[in-house]
């Protein structure tokens, strides 16, 4: 339960009898309980809801919001997440009534407007990406994933495979094996090779009749790119093997390379991370998936056709089905739809420039006090070693607690898991060279006050709402209800 600053939460400053609403007369008729809800699963009593004027409530949340960070608030350079700031024209054109205020089981000839959005949104993502067809349904990156598998599954079965196995670095996301085994297939790891990027000769090794697909992250997860890329689908497609490319790192590549031209098979988008809407917090995510040519009767209904100018819902009988209700998360669509039309080509291509070039001038500000594992140049991110921090007594843990006492947020930490005390940093491409300089001198003040004051670093955060948190205790003592409710 959330407090204000008196430490009181909503429940402690209701008094009975204040309202912030009027009564509600229904012109419509009302169902009844019985017809809804069954009655076991009926609350025996109404509700203990707090009782405040609209004015207490608005000024309790306001307040509470003044406390959190976010984009808007300070800077954000958590890795592997892209935490950018976003145009907030693209929120006013999410909220326009046309679009809010459709249902999701309208007619088709009445959301007209609302279909063609998510074709044309498609075609860009494929011309983007270099895939021959999308689709939109996927809720978020790991659904991506999981609907990505889901299709290549049914792709080779309508071949007569049925092939069990799929390989994942040891680097990757962690959602990529939680996906595999969810699609039903054995997790078969790589090994990454001492320079960061994927060991080929352990990857061809594993290769065989028995492999559905090969998931990979490109740039990976250590903020490099996959130079052997080519080689790496040629020795899969040898054998059969599709190969899958987790979009998180987009941002590294949009407008300058696209995946369908580098041999992937099949790839999930991020809108929520490349594509503006706000991630973290901000509300739902959306992860597309595009497919080469060979894949695409597989991809879930219902799909979107034109029939010149008049589109239509259809549902292909080698779908794999829908994988989410509806058509996804259609509001997330249509902020990415206007970030691509005002980008254009050039804007696009300006991102994936500019990310790269702001990771790689940030690490050159601070690498004299704390190195990266793997060699560069790097992509739109970086991962450093915070090994050297543990001779102090200290850990990557607390170096992050100290940061955010300077108004930054903490960057990612102990991930990906092959570096030791790791910390991913991914400055976007949305941020000012002033801003990376201030970061950049927060970060080896922190560095300083480690070999200077390490209590100092070992207590932190000193300057916020709430103090160090037992993140043990946290995690095994979980209280998820209030005593007021």
């Amino acid at each position: 339960m959330l407090h204000d600053d008196t430490g009181r939460t909503l429940f402690e400053k209701s008094r009975p009898g204040q309202r912030g609403t009027g009564e509600i007369e229904w012109d419509v008729p009302r169902v009844g309980l019985d017809t809804l809800v069954p009655a076991k699963f009926r609350r025996k009593k109404a509700p203990r809801l707090p009782e405040l004027s609209e004015g207490e409530v608005v000024r309790h949340f306001v307040n509470l919001s003044t406390k959190n960070h976010h984009i808007d608030k300070g800077f954000y350079p958590l890795g592997s997440c892209t935490m950018k700031y976003n145009p907030k024209v693209n929120e006013s054109l999410a909220r326009l009534a046309g679009f809010t205020t459709l249902h999701p089981l309208q007619p088709a000839e009445t959301i007209q407007g609302a279909l063609e959005l998510m074709w044309r949104l498609e075609r860009m993502l494929g011309e983007i990406s270099g895939m021959d067809s999308v689709s939109l349904q996927p809720a978020a990156g790991a659904h991506g994933e999981l609907t990505a598998l889901l299709v290549v599954r049914a792709y080779h079965l309508s071949r007569g495979e049925d092939r069990r196995k799929v390989l994942i670095p040891d680097s990757a996301h962690g959602t990529n094996p939680a996906s595999a085994a969810i699609a039903g297939f054995e997790c078969v790891t790589v090994k990454s090779a001492p320079d960061g990027r994927t060991d080929v000769e352990d990857l061809k090794s594993k290769l065989g009749p028995d492999v559905a697909a090969f998931m990979i992250t490109n740039p990976n997860t250590v903020g490099i790119f996959e130079t052997r890329v080519e080689e790496i689908c040629a020795a899969c497609h040898a054998v059969g093997t599709q190969v899958y490319m987790d979009g998180a790192n987009l941002n590294a590549l949009v407008g300058i390379t696209r995946p369908g031209d580098l041999g992937f098979d099949v790839m999930h988008f991020n809108l929520h991370k490349t594509f503006t809407t706000p991630h973290g917090g901000g509300g739902p995510g959306c992860g597309p998936i595009g497919v080469k040519s060979h894949l695409s009767a597989f991809l879930p209904s219902p799909r979107v056709e034109n029939h010149e100018g008049k589109f239509t819902l259809a549902k292909p009988a080698t779908s794999i089905g829908p994988v989410h209700g509806a058509f996804g998360n259609f509001l997330i669509m249509v902020r990415a739809y206007a970030y691509i039309l005002a980008m254009g080509p050039e804007g696009l291509a300006n991102v994936g420039h500019t990310a790269v070039l702001n990771a790689n001038y940030l690490y050159a500000k601070i690498k004299e006090g704390m190195s990266c594992k793997f060699d560069g140049p790097y992509m739109h991110e970086f991962v450093l070693d915070g090994s050297p921090l543990k001779a102090l007594g200290l850990h990557t843990s607390d170096f992050a607690k100290r940061l955010m006492d300077f108004g930054v947020y903490a960057p990612t930490i102990y991930f990906p898991l092959i570096v030791p005390e790791a910390m991913m940093i991914e400055p976007t491409e949305t941020e000012s060279r002033e801003t990376l300089d201030r970061f950049a001198e927060i970060f080896l003040e922190v560095l300083r006050e480690c070999k200077e004051s390490p209590e100092t670093v070992h207590s932190a955060p000193h300057n916020l709402p709430l103090k160090r948190v037992d993140d043990v205790k946290a995690a095994k003592d979980l209280i998820l209800t209030h005593p007021f409710e």
